[in-house]
């Protein structure tokens, strides 16, 4: 009866610290993508935090902040899910041209300043709070207002 009290201790101490978040600044603890796709996109920009978040069963994300305020969010596999820049403007390079396209057109003025990936459609949030839905082609879906 010890040896499986003690068994279950074990298991879920272990269990515990497989879910243990680490903290870092280097760059060198991103997959190869993530730290390709700061240094083509934020290459002056500096590293505030760099969160892994282990997970038990799920695979890693990285949750990476910057000085400026920007946060990215990445899968496992290093590709970007997220990216927020408070009230910078989001780069070019990541917005397809048909979402870049219809807000230069519909919203005149506006900046893009957050984008999110799903798996089958864009957020993107504006800077006068409006968030916009594409398809992953980008294809415009619907709008709302953030209060």
């Amino acid at each position: 009866m010890k040896k499986i009290i003690v068994s279950l201790l074990i298991a879920i101490v272990g269990c515990g610290m497989a879910n243990a978040d680490i903290y870092t600044l280097k760059r060198d603890k991103l997959p190869q993508p993530a730290q390709e796709m700061l240094n083509e996109y934020f290459p002056k920009a500096k590293v505030g935090m760099i969160k892994v978040d282990k997970h038990l069963l799920k695979k890693t994300d990285y949750d990476v902040k910057l000085v400026n305020g920007t946060k990215i969010e990445f899968n496992n596999a290093g590709k970007w899910t997220s990216v927020d820049c408070k009230t910078r403007e989001v780069p070019a390079g990541l917005i397809l041209k048909p979402i870049r396209r219809y807000v230069e057109k519909n919203f005149q003025g506006v900046k893009i300043v957050k984008i999110e990936k799903k798996s089958t459609s864009f957020k993107i949030g504006l800077s006068d709070g409006v968030e916009l839905t594409f398809d992953r082609l980008g294809n415009f879906k619907k709008a709302e207002i953030d209060d």
